[in-house]
This record gives structure tokens, C-alpha cells and sequence, in this order.
């Protein structure tokens, strides 16, 4: 009878998790590792608050995760789980995410091929496509147009450039911001999150890949959050966040312009700049210049 209470008391739980997500789907994927450690480290990876659903099995390496169709897929949870330091069907782990798993958790690696890499060649083989045409494929599927012309073997073009579209699109939401314009803030959040989807991993160095990988999981979170919805409010609360994580990778960015790092003592929060003079986006109009430039940055290319 308490075996019963048990196995009850579980299904009832995972029930009561699946029955938040709206739009729900359903899919089983592997991802591999070892041990309980490895279970907790993958699921709170995929997981995201009445979004997504991870539950992983050590014995078959097999997770099933359940998601809101509408409002994420699963190449974006299985990134952050590869961001982890885990191998999955989709993604590799970038090598320095998986040096960093406690050695309990060091599975055996099947795929050595480069970090991050998405097989589009098994997702979607297009009708008579063979030999050297599908990493092409693959390239346009995964990268900016502006840079389908180049080859992944020539990672030095990319690198000037790899984290522009991240911080082109965090820019435009603090001038939405600043303008008050949530709508504008809302699609510029979605455009962010595509370009972290797009962004190059194994295009980095590995100092600047041990940075963003250390806070590309907050910038999603907050990127998501500000897509979400369009209360102002919430917008520059959660850009607080983001702010904060974008400094973090900011001496791997090479800008056109010196930028700036700004702060507002009403809200105890910074924010990254193109404009010396102070524009503050979490007040707007209100108190447009309210604050103070604490750092300036000089990363001309």
C-alpha cells in the first residue's frame, strides 16, 4: 500500500507539472550522462517555469519533455542543456562545458564533431540533396544571411562579428525602452533570442566561450521574459538582468563606437550605452536623465 502511495504521489506530480504548460507537446530525445547529479544539472537546464518540462532517466539516457508549443520548441530547450555541458540528439556541448562536469558526470562522448553544431541534414533532408550540398543547407539554416557566404572553416571572419546581432538587438530594447515603447520591446526580446540561436558558439575564442556560456542561460531567461509580455513595468525589471549579463560578455564584443556603462541610483541597476549623454530605460520620459556613466568602454575593431 506505500508502494502504491509513492508511485501515486509521483505520477501525480509530474501530472500536476505537465498540466500548467499550455499548448503542450510531448517528445522523447536522448541526452547523455551518468548519475543522479547529472539528472538534477539536465533538468534544471530544461526547465522553465509553466514553459517547459524535463524529466531524465539515468538508466536509458532517454528525457521526455513536454513543452508550450507556442512559446518554445525544442531545439531551444536542448540548447540550454548542451549549454550545461550535456550531449544531446540535437546539440554537442561546447568541450570547455563539458571539462567543467564533476567527474561523475564525464559520460562517454560518442560525436566528437565541433561544439554546438545543429544536424539540420537529419532534421530536414531536402528531396535530392546529397554530397557536399547539405552542410550548405545545414550553414543557411543555423547563421545571419548576412553570413551564408561564409565557411565555417574560416572562423577567423566570424569572429570580429559573432556577438553583433546580440548586442544590435539588446540596444534596441533599451531604446524601446527609453521610449516607453513596449511593443517595440517585445519584438526586439524575440529578435535577441534568435540571435543567441544563431550565435556561433565554437566561432569563439575559449576565454569568450567560458564567458558566454557562463551567462547566456540568464540572457535567454530575461530576453524571453521581456518577448512575453508588454507591461512596461515587467519589461525593465527584467532588464535589470539582462543589463547586468550583457556587461559580462561586453569585452568580447567589438563595437564601432565607444559604449558606455550607465547607472541609476532610484533603481540600483546599470544599463549599457551608445550615447554618452544619460537616456534612462527604466524610467523613460519620466526621469530621462537620472543616472550616471560609471565605465567607459573602448572595444573599436
Amino acid at each position: 500500500m506505500f508502494n502504491i502511495l509513492i508511485v501515486l504521489s509521483v505520477v501525480l506530480s509530474v501530472t500536476s507539472g505537465h498540466a500548467q504548460i499550455k499548448n503542450p507537446q510531448t517528445e522523447t530525445v536522448k541526452i547523455f550522462g551518468n548519475c543522479d547529479m547529472c539528472k538534477t544539472a539536465i533538468e534544471n537546464a530544461g526547465n522553465n517555469k509553466n514553459t517547459a518540462n524535463v524529466n531524465w532517466y539515468k538508466d536509458t539516457q532517454m528525457a521526455e519533455i513536454t513543452y508550450d508549443s507556442q512559446k518554445t520548441n525544442r531545439d531551444e530547450i536542448l540548447k540550454r542543456i548542451a549549454l550545461a555541458g550535456y550531449d544531446n540528439d540535437q546539440f554537442l556541448a561546447p568541450d570547455n562545458a563539458y571539462a567543467q562536469l564533476p567527474e561523475c558526470c564525464k559520460y562517454e562522448r560518442l560525436n566528437k564533431a565541433p561544439a554546438m553544431v545543429m544536424d539540420h541534414t537529419k532534421m530536414d533532408p531536402p528531396a535530392g540533396r546529397v554530397g557536399m550540398e547539405m552542410p550548405e543547407t545545414k550553414m543557411e539554416m543555423d547563421m545571419p544571411s548576412s553570413e551564408n557566404h561564409t565557411d565555417m572553416a574560416m572562423p577567423e571572419m566570424m569572429k570580429p562579428n559573432a556577438l553583433d546581432a546580440v548586442f544590435d538587438n539588446y540596444f534596441a530594447i533599451n531604446d524601446a525602452l527609453i521610449k516607453s515603447n513596449a511593443t517595440t520591446a517585445t519584438a526586439k526580446a524575440a529578435e535577441l533570442l534568435n540571435a543567441i540561436k544563431a550565435l556561433k558558439i565554437e566561432s569563439l575564442k575559449t576565454e569568450e566561450q567560458n564567458a558566454v556560456i557562463k551567462v547566456m542561460p540568464s540572457i535567454m531567461d530575461a530576453a524571453k521574459s521581456i518577448s512575453e509580455t508588454k507591461d512596461i513595468g515587467k519589461q525593465r525589471e527584467k532588464f535589470k538582468a539582462l543589463s547586468k549579463n550583457m556587461h559580462e560578455i561586453i569585452p568580447f564584443y567589438s563595437s564601432k563606437e565607444t559604449l558606455y556603462y550607465q547607472y541609476c541610483p532610484m533603481q540600483d541597476a546599470n544599463w549599457l550605452s551608445k550615447d554618452k549623454t544619460i537616456k534612462n530605460p527604466y524610467y523613460g520620459s519620466q526621469m530621462l536623465s537620472c543616472g550616471s556613466t560609471v565605465e567607459t568602454i573602448d572595444n573599436k575593431n
